[in-house]
Protein backbone atom coordinates (compact mmCIF):
# COMPACT_ATOMS: atom_id res chain seq x y z
CA UNK A 1 0.00 0.00 0.00
CA UNK A 2 2.86 2.38 0.88
CA UNK A 3 4.15 2.48 -2.72
CA UNK A 4 0.68 3.57 -3.90
CA UNK A 5 0.63 6.64 -1.63
CA UNK A 6 1.73 9.85 -3.37
CA UNK A 7 1.05 12.26 -0.51
CA UNK A 8 1.15 12.06 3.27
CA UNK A 9 0.51 14.81 5.79
CA UNK A 10 1.60 13.63 9.24
CA UNK A 11 0.58 15.25 12.54
CA UNK A 12 0.09 18.72 11.05
CA UNK A 13 -0.46 21.46 13.65
CA UNK A 14 -1.13 25.14 13.00
CA UNK A 15 -2.29 28.04 15.17
CA UNK A 16 -2.89 31.75 14.76
CA UNK A 17 -2.05 33.76 17.90
CA UNK A 18 -2.66 30.74 20.14
CA UNK A 19 -5.92 29.97 18.33
CA UNK A 20 -5.46 26.31 17.31
CA UNK A 21 -6.67 25.77 13.74
CA UNK A 22 -5.16 22.34 12.99
CA UNK A 23 -4.35 19.69 15.57
CA UNK A 24 -2.47 16.50 14.63
CA UNK A 25 -4.11 16.25 11.20
CA UNK A 26 -3.18 13.19 9.17
CA UNK A 27 -3.91 12.65 5.48
CA UNK A 28 -2.82 9.93 3.04
CA UNK A 29 -3.66 10.20 -0.66
CA UNK A 30 -3.34 7.30 -3.12
CA UNK A 31 -1.72 8.00 -6.49
CA UNK A 32 -4.27 8.58 -9.23
CA UNK A 33 -7.21 8.86 -6.83
CA UNK A 34 -9.72 11.67 -6.52
CA UNK A 35 -9.54 12.25 -2.78
CA UNK A 36 -12.34 14.28 -1.20
CA UNK A 37 -11.97 16.55 1.81
CA UNK A 38 -15.07 17.77 3.64
CA UNK A 39 -15.76 19.59 6.87
CA UNK A 40 -17.76 22.47 8.21
CA UNK A 41 -16.60 26.03 7.54
CA UNK A 42 -13.78 26.63 9.98
CA UNK A 43 -12.84 22.93 10.17
CA UNK A 44 -9.37 23.70 8.79
CA UNK A 45 -9.64 22.59 5.14
CA UNK A 46 -8.30 25.80 3.60
CA UNK A 47 -5.51 26.15 6.16
CA UNK A 48 -4.39 22.57 5.52
CA UNK A 49 -4.26 23.16 1.76
CA UNK A 50 -2.36 26.45 2.21
CA UNK A 51 0.28 24.52 4.16
CA UNK A 52 0.48 21.95 1.36
CA UNK A 53 0.95 24.57 -1.38
CA UNK A 54 3.46 26.69 0.56
CA UNK A 55 1.30 29.69 1.43
CA UNK A 56 2.18 28.93 5.05
CA UNK A 57 5.85 27.92 4.71
CA UNK A 58 7.82 25.46 6.79
CA UNK A 59 8.36 26.93 10.23
CA UNK A 60 4.83 28.33 10.50
CA UNK A 61 3.42 24.88 11.25
CA UNK A 62 4.62 21.62 12.75
CA UNK A 63 4.39 18.16 11.20
CA UNK A 64 5.60 16.46 8.05
CA UNK A 65 4.76 16.70 4.35
CA UNK A 66 5.84 13.60 2.43
CA UNK A 67 5.63 13.48 -1.38
CA UNK A 68 6.57 10.20 -3.08
CA UNK A 69 8.29 9.08 0.09
CA UNK A 70 10.42 12.23 0.37
CA UNK A 71 10.06 14.72 3.23
CA UNK A 72 9.43 18.21 1.86
CA UNK A 73 9.84 21.58 3.57
CA UNK A 74 8.15 24.09 1.29
CA UNK A 75 9.39 27.64 1.85
CA UNK A 76 7.17 29.21 -0.83
CA UNK A 77 4.40 28.53 -3.34
CA UNK A 78 7.08 28.12 -6.02
CA UNK A 79 8.81 25.31 -4.11
CA UNK A 80 5.49 23.45 -3.87
CA UNK A 81 4.88 23.90 -7.61
CA UNK A 82 8.35 22.48 -8.36
CA UNK A 83 7.31 19.07 -7.01
CA UNK A 84 4.07 19.14 -9.02
CA UNK A 85 1.45 20.51 -6.61
CA UNK A 86 -1.07 22.98 -8.07
CA UNK A 87 -4.29 24.47 -6.70
CA UNK A 88 -7.39 25.98 -8.31
CA UNK A 89 -8.95 28.31 -5.75
CA UNK A 90 -12.68 28.95 -5.40
CA UNK A 91 -12.00 32.63 -6.11
CA UNK A 92 -10.68 32.33 -9.68
CA UNK A 93 -7.30 34.00 -10.17
CA UNK A 94 -7.60 35.21 -13.76
CA UNK A 95 -6.86 38.57 -15.41
CA UNK A 96 -10.07 39.68 -17.11
CA UNK A 97 -8.40 41.89 -19.71
CA UNK A 98 -6.07 39.18 -21.05
CA UNK A 99 -6.83 36.36 -23.47
CA UNK A 100 -7.31 32.74 -22.48
CA UNK A 101 -3.83 31.78 -23.72
CA UNK A 102 -2.20 34.76 -22.00
CA UNK A 103 -3.82 33.77 -18.71
CA UNK A 104 -2.81 30.15 -18.99
CA UNK A 105 0.86 30.99 -19.61
CA UNK A 106 1.05 34.12 -17.43
CA UNK A 107 4.49 34.22 -15.82
CA UNK A 108 5.95 31.38 -17.89
CA UNK A 109 5.30 32.44 -21.47
CA UNK A 110 7.06 30.49 -24.26
CA UNK A 111 9.77 32.71 -25.73
CA UNK A 112 11.37 33.08 -29.13
CA UNK A 113 14.55 34.84 -28.17
CA UNK A 114 13.49 37.95 -26.27
CA UNK A 115 9.95 37.95 -27.69
CA UNK A 116 6.90 35.99 -26.53
CA UNK A 117 6.07 33.24 -29.02
CA UNK A 118 2.30 33.78 -29.30
CA UNK A 119 1.81 31.08 -31.94
CA UNK A 120 3.41 28.47 -29.69
CA UNK A 121 1.36 29.72 -26.74
CA UNK A 122 -1.89 29.34 -28.70
CA UNK A 123 -0.88 25.90 -30.00
CA UNK A 124 -0.08 24.66 -26.49
CA UNK A 125 -3.32 26.12 -25.16
CA UNK A 126 -5.28 24.24 -27.84
CA UNK A 127 -3.37 21.05 -26.98
CA UNK A 128 -4.27 21.21 -23.30
CA UNK A 129 -7.92 21.95 -24.19
CA UNK A 130 -7.94 18.94 -26.52
CA UNK A 131 -6.64 16.76 -23.69
CA UNK A 132 -9.44 18.10 -21.47
CA UNK A 133 -12.08 17.55 -24.16
CA UNK A 134 -13.31 21.15 -24.20
CA UNK A 135 -13.55 23.90 -26.81
CA UNK A 136 -12.67 27.45 -25.78
CA UNK A 137 -11.01 29.89 -28.24
CA UNK A 138 -7.42 30.50 -27.12
CA UNK A 139 -7.66 34.16 -28.18
CA UNK A 140 -10.96 34.85 -26.36
CA UNK A 141 -10.77 37.56 -23.68
CA UNK A 142 -11.45 36.22 -20.19
CA UNK A 143 -14.05 38.87 -19.30
CA UNK A 144 -16.23 37.61 -22.16
CA UNK A 145 -16.37 34.02 -20.87
CA UNK A 146 -18.98 32.45 -18.62
CA UNK A 147 -18.17 31.26 -15.12
CA UNK A 148 -17.94 27.64 -16.20
CA UNK A 149 -15.50 28.45 -19.01
CA UNK A 150 -13.36 30.50 -16.62
CA UNK A 151 -13.22 27.51 -14.28
CA UNK A 152 -11.95 25.32 -17.14
CA UNK A 153 -9.31 27.93 -18.00
CA UNK A 154 -8.15 27.93 -14.37
CA UNK A 155 -7.74 24.15 -14.50
CA UNK A 156 -5.89 24.35 -17.83
CA UNK A 157 -3.62 26.98 -16.30
CA UNK A 158 -2.29 24.49 -13.74
CA UNK A 159 -2.27 21.51 -16.09
CA UNK A 160 0.25 23.13 -18.46
CA UNK A 161 2.66 23.07 -15.51
CA UNK A 162 2.41 19.25 -15.49
CA UNK A 163 0.72 19.00 -12.12
CA UNK A 164 1.07 15.66 -10.32
CA UNK A 165 -1.32 16.66 -7.54
CA UNK A 166 -4.21 18.96 -8.44
CA UNK A 167 -6.18 20.60 -5.61
CA UNK A 168 -9.69 21.86 -6.43
CA UNK A 169 -11.34 24.12 -3.84
CA UNK A 170 -15.15 24.22 -4.25
CA UNK A 171 -14.79 23.91 -8.05
CA UNK A 172 -18.54 23.71 -8.80
CA UNK A 173 -19.75 26.50 -6.47
CA UNK A 174 -20.83 28.68 -9.41
CA UNK A 175 -21.24 26.02 -12.12
CA UNK A 176 -24.44 24.84 -13.73
CA UNK A 177 -25.36 21.16 -13.67
CA UNK A 178 -24.11 20.70 -17.24
CA UNK A 179 -20.83 22.50 -16.50
CA UNK A 180 -20.36 20.27 -13.46
CA UNK A 181 -20.78 17.18 -15.67
CA UNK A 182 -18.13 18.57 -18.02
CA UNK A 183 -15.76 19.13 -15.09
CA UNK A 184 -16.29 15.55 -13.87
CA UNK A 185 -15.44 14.22 -17.36
CA UNK A 186 -12.21 16.23 -17.25
CA UNK A 187 -11.32 14.91 -13.80
CA UNK A 188 -11.97 11.35 -14.97
CA UNK A 189 -9.62 11.92 -17.94
CA UNK A 190 -6.94 13.33 -15.64
CA UNK A 191 -7.32 10.35 -13.32
CA UNK A 192 -6.72 7.94 -16.21
CA UNK A 193 -3.54 9.89 -17.01
CA UNK A 194 -2.31 9.41 -13.44
CA UNK A 195 -3.01 12.89 -12.09
CA UNK A 196 -4.01 12.81 -8.41
CA UNK A 197 -6.80 15.18 -7.35
CA UNK A 198 -7.77 16.56 -3.97
CA UNK A 199 -11.40 17.66 -4.20
CA UNK A 200 -12.85 20.02 -1.56
CA UNK A 201 -16.61 20.52 -1.62
CA UNK A 202 -19.68 21.07 0.53
CA UNK A 203 -21.83 19.21 -2.00
CA UNK A 204 -22.07 15.68 -0.66
CA UNK A 205 -23.78 14.31 -3.76
CA UNK A 206 -20.74 15.38 -5.81
CA UNK A 207 -18.36 13.83 -3.29
CA UNK A 208 -20.24 10.54 -3.56
CA UNK A 209 -20.24 10.70 -7.35
CA UNK A 210 -16.66 11.70 -8.19
CA UNK A 211 -14.39 10.81 -5.24
CA UNK A 212 -12.64 7.52 -4.48
CA UNK A 213 -11.69 8.20 -0.87
CA UNK A 214 -12.72 10.83 1.64
CA UNK A 215 -11.17 12.55 4.64
CA UNK A 216 -13.47 14.37 7.06
CA UNK A 217 -12.20 17.24 9.22
CA UNK A 218 -13.91 18.62 12.30
CA UNK A 219 -12.67 21.40 14.58
CA UNK A 220 -9.18 21.21 13.10
CA UNK A 221 -8.83 17.45 13.50
CA UNK A 222 -8.92 14.60 10.97
CA UNK A 223 -11.88 12.48 12.06
CA UNK A 224 -11.96 9.65 9.52
CA UNK A 225 -10.58 8.59 6.13
CA UNK A 226 -12.38 5.85 4.22
CA UNK A 227 -13.47 4.72 0.77
CA UNK A 228 -16.44 6.85 -0.31
CA UNK A 229 -18.43 3.72 -1.12
CA UNK A 230 -18.37 2.81 2.59
CA UNK A 231 -19.92 6.13 3.70
CA UNK A 232 -23.54 7.25 3.34
CA UNK A 233 -24.37 10.96 3.20
CA UNK A 234 -25.79 10.59 6.72
CA UNK A 235 -22.47 9.08 7.89
CA UNK A 236 -20.55 11.99 6.37
CA UNK A 237 -22.81 14.59 7.98
CA UNK A 238 -22.58 12.90 11.38
CA UNK A 239 -18.75 12.89 11.26
CA UNK A 240 -18.67 16.51 10.01
CA UNK A 241 -20.89 18.05 12.67
CA UNK A 242 -20.31 15.56 15.50
CA UNK A 243 -24.00 14.88 15.95
CA UNK A 244 -26.97 13.32 14.18
CA UNK A 245 -29.12 15.63 12.05
CA UNK A 246 -32.52 13.98 11.83
CA UNK A 247 -33.51 15.82 8.65
CA UNK A 248 -31.28 17.81 6.32
CA UNK A 249 -34.27 19.93 5.34
CA UNK A 250 -36.39 20.61 8.44
CA UNK A 251 -39.54 21.77 6.68
CA UNK A 252 -42.02 23.56 8.95
CA UNK A 253 -45.70 23.13 8.08
CA UNK A 254 -47.80 26.27 8.47
CA UNK A 255 -50.99 27.37 6.71
CA UNK A 256 -50.14 30.51 4.71
CA UNK A 257 -51.69 33.81 5.79
CA UNK A 258 -52.53 37.00 3.94
CA UNK A 259 -50.91 37.92 0.64
CA UNK A 260 -47.87 40.14 1.29
CA UNK A 261 -46.34 40.33 -2.19
CA UNK A 262 -48.08 40.29 -5.56
CA UNK A 263 -46.22 40.49 -8.88
CA UNK A 264 -48.34 40.80 -12.02
CA UNK A 265 -47.14 40.84 -15.64
CA UNK A 266 -43.68 42.05 -14.66
CA UNK A 267 -41.21 42.59 -17.51
CA UNK A 268 -37.58 43.45 -16.79
CA UNK A 269 -35.19 44.99 -19.31
CA UNK A 270 -31.56 46.03 -19.00
CA UNK A 271 -30.46 49.54 -19.98
CA UNK A 272 -29.87 48.36 -23.55
CA UNK A 273 -33.51 47.35 -23.87
CA UNK A 274 -32.90 43.60 -23.80
CA UNK A 275 -35.66 41.67 -22.04
CA UNK A 276 -34.36 39.63 -19.10
CA UNK A 277 -37.71 38.65 -17.59
CA UNK A 278 -41.04 38.76 -19.39
CA UNK A 279 -44.64 38.69 -18.18
CA UNK A 280 -43.91 37.26 -14.71
CA UNK A 281 -46.82 36.81 -12.30
CA UNK A 282 -46.88 35.23 -8.82
CA UNK A 283 -47.75 35.99 -5.21
CA UNK A 284 -46.33 35.12 -1.79
CA UNK A 285 -48.24 34.87 1.48
CA UNK A 286 -47.33 35.35 5.10
CA UNK A 287 -45.65 32.28 6.61
CA UNK A 288 -44.88 30.77 3.20
CA UNK A 289 -41.64 29.86 1.42
CA UNK A 290 -41.90 30.23 -2.35
CA UNK A 291 -39.03 28.49 -4.12
CA UNK A 292 -37.78 29.86 -7.45
CA UNK A 293 -35.98 27.26 -9.55
CA UNK A 294 -34.34 27.35 -12.97
CA UNK A 295 -31.00 26.98 -14.66
CA UNK A 296 -28.29 29.62 -14.41
CA UNK A 297 -29.19 32.50 -16.71
CA UNK A 298 -32.93 31.89 -16.46
CA UNK A 299 -33.51 35.34 -14.90
CA UNK A 300 -34.03 34.36 -11.25
CA UNK A 301 -31.51 36.79 -9.73
CA UNK A 302 -32.54 39.62 -12.05
CA UNK A 303 -36.18 39.12 -11.06
CA UNK A 304 -35.41 39.57 -7.36
CA UNK A 305 -33.15 42.56 -8.03
CA UNK A 306 -35.82 44.26 -10.17
CA UNK A 307 -38.46 43.80 -7.46
CA UNK A 308 -35.95 45.22 -4.95
CA UNK A 309 -35.43 48.37 -7.04
CA UNK A 310 -31.90 47.84 -8.35
CA UNK A 311 -31.29 50.80 -10.67
CA UNK A 312 -29.70 48.92 -13.58
CA UNK A 313 -33.11 47.62 -14.74
CA UNK A 314 -36.16 49.07 -16.47
CA UNK A 315 -39.33 47.43 -15.16
CA UNK A 316 -42.91 47.32 -16.38
CA UNK A 317 -45.85 45.71 -14.69
CA UNK A 318 -47.46 45.74 -11.25
CA UNK A 319 -45.92 45.00 -7.87
CA UNK A 320 -47.89 45.21 -4.62
CA UNK A 321 -45.81 45.09 -1.42
CA UNK A 322 -47.71 44.86 1.86
CA UNK A 323 -50.79 46.27 0.17
CA UNK A 324 -48.96 49.20 -1.42
CA UNK A 325 -48.90 49.42 -5.20
CA UNK A 326 -45.69 50.43 -6.96
CA UNK A 327 -42.33 49.00 -8.00
CA UNK A 328 -39.63 50.35 -5.65
CA UNK A 329 -37.25 52.77 -7.33
CA UNK A 330 -34.35 51.92 -5.02
CA UNK A 331 -33.30 49.41 -2.34
CA UNK A 332 -33.84 52.15 0.26
CA UNK A 333 -37.50 52.43 -0.80
CA UNK A 334 -37.82 48.62 -0.65
CA UNK A 335 -36.49 48.54 2.90
CA UNK A 336 -39.04 51.19 3.93
CA UNK A 337 -41.79 49.04 2.41
CA UNK A 338 -40.71 46.00 4.44
CA UNK A 339 -38.74 44.17 1.74
CA UNK A 340 -35.23 42.72 2.15
CA UNK A 341 -32.87 40.99 -0.29
CA UNK A 342 -30.04 38.65 0.66
CA UNK A 343 -27.82 38.73 -2.43
CA UNK A 344 -26.27 35.62 -3.96
CA UNK A 345 -22.68 36.86 -3.61
CA UNK A 346 -22.10 37.90 -0.01
CA UNK A 347 -18.51 38.99 -0.71
CA UNK A 348 -19.26 41.21 -3.70
CA UNK A 349 -22.67 42.71 -2.97
CA UNK A 350 -23.63 41.71 0.57
CA UNK A 351 -20.86 42.49 3.04
CA UNK A 352 -17.97 44.93 3.42
CA UNK A 353 -15.25 42.40 4.20
CA UNK A 354 -12.77 44.90 5.61
CA UNK A 355 -15.27 46.14 8.22
CA UNK A 356 -16.10 44.45 11.51
CA UNK A 357 -19.24 42.50 12.36
CA UNK A 358 -20.78 45.44 14.25
CA UNK A 359 -20.61 47.85 11.33
CA UNK A 360 -21.72 45.26 8.76
CA UNK A 361 -24.86 44.35 10.69
CA UNK A 362 -25.92 47.95 11.21
CA UNK A 363 -24.91 49.22 7.76
CA UNK A 364 -28.39 49.17 6.18
CA UNK A 365 -30.22 50.42 9.30
CA UNK A 366 -28.09 53.33 10.50
CA UNK A 367 -31.14 55.59 10.85
CA UNK A 368 -32.50 53.33 13.58
CA UNK A 369 -29.32 53.71 15.67
CA UNK A 370 -28.60 57.39 15.09
CA UNK A 371 -29.96 60.77 16.11
CA UNK A 372 -29.45 63.81 13.85
CA UNK A 373 -26.73 61.92 12.01
CA UNK A 374 -24.84 60.87 15.14
CA UNK A 375 -24.67 57.13 15.75
CA UNK A 376 -25.65 55.97 19.22
CA UNK A 377 -22.93 53.39 19.76
CA UNK A 378 -24.62 51.70 22.72
CA UNK A 379 -27.78 51.13 20.66
CA UNK A 380 -25.78 49.91 17.64
CA UNK A 381 -23.95 47.40 19.85
CA UNK A 382 -27.17 46.25 21.53
CA UNK A 383 -28.88 45.66 18.18
CA UNK A 384 -25.87 43.83 16.77
CA UNK A 385 -25.57 41.60 19.85
CA UNK A 386 -29.26 40.72 19.54
CA UNK A 387 -28.83 39.45 15.98
CA UNK A 388 -25.49 37.78 16.61
CA UNK A 389 -27.21 35.77 19.34
CA UNK A 390 -30.32 35.18 17.24
CA UNK A 391 -28.26 33.97 14.25
CA UNK A 392 -25.83 31.98 16.48
CA UNK A 393 -22.88 33.70 14.81
CA UNK A 394 -19.57 32.30 16.09
CA UNK A 395 -17.26 35.30 16.65
CA UNK A 396 -14.73 36.44 19.24
CA UNK A 397 -16.33 39.89 19.45
CA UNK A 398 -18.34 42.39 17.43
CA UNK A 399 -15.00 43.94 16.47
CA UNK A 400 -13.97 40.80 14.53
CA UNK A 401 -13.42 41.57 10.85
CA UNK A 402 -15.96 39.86 8.60
CA UNK A 403 -13.23 38.54 6.29
CA UNK A 404 -11.85 36.52 9.23
CA UNK A 405 -15.10 34.55 9.60
CA UNK A 406 -16.06 31.26 7.99
CA UNK A 407 -18.47 31.33 5.05
CA UNK A 408 -21.36 30.13 7.20
CA UNK A 409 -20.82 32.84 9.80
CA UNK A 410 -20.47 35.49 7.09
CA UNK A 411 -23.83 34.36 5.70
CA UNK A 412 -25.44 34.62 9.13
CA UNK A 413 -24.02 38.15 9.59
CA UNK A 414 -25.55 39.10 6.23
CA UNK A 415 -28.89 37.61 7.26
CA UNK A 416 -28.74 39.52 10.56
CA UNK A 417 -28.08 42.71 8.61
CA UNK A 418 -31.22 42.06 6.53
CA UNK A 419 -33.41 41.21 9.52
CA UNK A 420 -32.42 44.26 11.56
CA UNK A 421 -34.91 46.26 9.46
CA UNK A 422 -37.72 43.83 10.47
CA UNK A 423 -38.80 42.95 6.91
CA UNK A 424 -42.13 41.25 6.33
CA UNK A 425 -40.93 39.90 2.97
CA UNK A 426 -37.49 38.32 2.71
CA UNK A 427 -35.93 37.43 -0.66
CA UNK A 428 -33.08 34.94 -0.40
CA UNK A 429 -30.82 34.44 -3.44
CA UNK A 430 -28.78 31.23 -3.00
CA UNK A 431 -28.92 31.50 0.83
CA UNK A 432 -26.67 28.48 1.48
CA UNK A 433 -24.15 28.78 -1.36
CA UNK A 434 -20.63 27.89 -0.27
CA UNK A 435 -21.46 26.91 3.31
CA UNK A 436 -21.31 23.53 5.00
CA UNK A 437 -24.08 21.13 6.02
CA UNK A 438 -24.17 22.25 9.65
CA UNK A 439 -24.40 25.94 8.74
CA UNK A 440 -27.05 25.17 6.12
CA UNK A 441 -29.16 23.45 8.76
CA UNK A 442 -28.89 26.52 11.00
CA UNK A 443 -29.99 28.78 8.12
CA UNK A 444 -32.97 26.49 7.46
CA UNK A 445 -33.98 26.67 11.13
CA UNK A 446 -33.79 30.48 11.00
CA UNK A 447 -36.02 30.41 7.90
CA UNK A 448 -38.52 28.22 9.75
CA UNK A 449 -38.58 30.60 12.69
CA UNK A 450 -39.22 33.55 10.37
CA UNK A 451 -41.92 31.57 8.62
CA UNK A 452 -43.57 30.83 11.97
CA UNK A 453 -43.54 34.56 12.74
CA UNK A 454 -45.39 35.27 9.48
CA UNK A 455 -42.56 36.41 7.22
CA UNK A 456 -43.06 35.74 3.51
CA UNK A 457 -39.92 34.20 1.97
CA UNK A 458 -38.83 33.92 -1.65
CA UNK A 459 -35.90 31.53 -2.08
CA UNK A 460 -33.81 31.18 -5.23
CA UNK A 461 -31.66 28.05 -5.15
CA UNK A 462 -29.70 26.05 -7.71
CA UNK A 463 -29.77 23.00 -5.43
CA UNK A 464 -32.88 20.97 -6.22
CA UNK A 465 -32.85 19.02 -2.92
CA UNK A 466 -32.91 22.36 -1.07
CA UNK A 467 -35.82 23.71 -3.14
CA UNK A 468 -37.75 20.45 -2.74
CA UNK A 469 -36.94 20.20 0.95
CA UNK A 470 -37.77 23.74 2.09
CA UNK A 471 -40.32 25.31 -0.29
CA UNK A 472 -44.10 25.21 0.14
CA UNK A 473 -44.61 26.06 -3.53
CA UNK A 474 -42.15 26.19 -6.42
CA UNK A 475 -42.20 28.34 -9.54
CA UNK A 476 -39.80 27.49 -12.38
CA UNK A 477 -38.13 29.90 -14.81
CA UNK A 478 -36.61 29.37 -18.23
CA UNK A 479 -35.19 32.10 -20.50
CA UNK A 480 -36.79 34.85 -18.43
CA UNK A 481 -40.29 33.37 -18.37
CA UNK A 482 -42.28 31.33 -15.88
CA UNK A 483 -42.81 27.84 -17.21
CA UNK A 484 -44.82 26.37 -14.38
CA UNK A 485 -45.81 26.24 -10.73
CA UNK A 486 -45.74 23.14 -8.51
CA UNK A 487 -47.19 22.48 -5.09
CA UNK A 488 -44.84 20.88 -2.59
CA UNK A 489 -46.71 17.55 -2.72
CA UNK A 490 -46.42 17.21 -6.52
CA UNK A 491 -42.88 18.51 -7.03
CA UNK A 492 -39.89 16.30 -7.79
CA UNK A 493 -36.52 16.76 -9.52
CA UNK A 494 -37.73 15.38 -12.86
CA UNK A 495 -40.73 17.72 -13.09
CA UNK A 496 -38.66 20.76 -12.15
CA UNK A 497 -35.93 19.95 -14.67
CA UNK A 498 -38.49 19.35 -17.40
CA UNK A 499 -39.91 22.84 -16.79
CA UNK A 500 -36.44 24.41 -16.51
CA UNK A 501 -34.73 22.84 -19.50
CA UNK A 502 -37.19 21.44 -22.02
Amino acid sequence: MADKIILQLVNINKDFSKNIVLQDVNLSVIRGDIHGIVGENGAGKSTLMKILVGVYPFGQYTGDIIIDGKHEKFLSIKSSEMVGIEIVYQELELVNGLTVAENIFLGHEPMNGLVIDYNKMIDQTNQVFDSMGIEIPANAVIKNLGVGQKQMVSIAKVLVKNAKILILDEPTAALTEQETKTLFKILTRLKKKGVTCIYISHKLQEIKEICDRLTILRDGKSIITDDVINLTEEDIIKHMVGREISSRFPHFEKPPGEQLLSVQNLTVENRSGKKICEDISFEVRAGEILGISGLMGSGRTELLEAIYGVSSYVTKGQVIINGKLGIPKSPDESIKKGLALLTEDRKETGLVLCLNVLHNISLSSLKSVSNFGVIKTHKEIANANTYVDRMSVKIRSLMSLVNSLSGGNQQKVLLGKMLLNNPTILMLDEPTRGIDVGAKYEIYMIMNKLKEQGTAILMVSSELPEILGMADRIIVMKNGRLTGELKRQEADSERIMRLAAI
